[in-house]
């Protein structure tokens, strides 16, 4: 009885350390790999935008491009003068 309760105690102790190399090989491993061994949680998908919103984004670009045009042109009619 006492040497099989024995056997199953080193059993376990065995397999915790197996379980503690082969998170320490992944790491090492990881490491070489990626050149970091940090666990980095990767953000969900974005949500799509409603339609208001991608409406008044589309506007603002839209302003943008017309700015820096404009900026543009006046620019150019500097450096002709």
């Amino acid at each position: 009885m006492a040497d099989s309760l024995l056997n199953a105690i080193f059993a376990v102790v065995d397999f915790v350390f197996d379980v503690s190399v082969a998170i320490d090989r992944t790491k090492r491993l990881s490491h070489q790999a990626t050149g970091s061994d940090k666990i980095i949680e990767v953000p969900p998908d974005p949500k799509p935008m409603p339609p208001a919103a991608q409406r008044a984004l589309a506007e603002a670009e839209e302003r943008e491009r017309a700015r820096g045009r404009a900026a543009q042109a006046a620019s150019g009619t500097d450096q002709a003068s």
